[in-house]
């Protein structure tokens, strides 16, 4: 009898981590198709791929997965709209420039002894 018993909880225990096994890999295919990852195809044959590995590249396809959000795709930001520019600002470091260069051209010539 306890054999028996011995026996199913073996067999129990092959197949929870068998199952087991296999729905871990495929977390990152499920986590790409939930962000819509334009690779995910891709990702769930690299974990199929993996679990001849021994999921040693399972951490990077969980990482390749987690990278692309649909809000911001692949963490690099669109640039803030720019602000209309105040003209007379421009202008007046248009003048601020001029009179620095002219100041230069003064005291180069001073420089030289002209």
């Amino acid at each position: 009898m306890l054999s028996y018993v011995a026996l199913f909880l073996l067999i129990f225990v092959v197949l929870v981590l068998f199952y087991g096994v296999i729905a871990i890999h495929d977390i990152p295919y499920e986590i790409a198709k939930h962000r819509d990852h334009p690779h995910q195809d891709a990702i769930h044959v690299a974990g199929w791929v993996s679990l001849f590995t021994l999921h040693a590249i399972w951490p990077f396809l969980w990482i390749w997965a987690t990278i692309y959000r649909p809000d911001r795709g692949w963490g690099i930001q669109q640039p803030e709209k720019r602000q209309p520019v105040d003209e007379t600002l421009v202008n007046e470091l248009h003048e601020k420039l001029a009179e620095q260069a002219r100041r230069l051209e003064i005291l180069e010539q001073k420089q030289r002894g002209e």
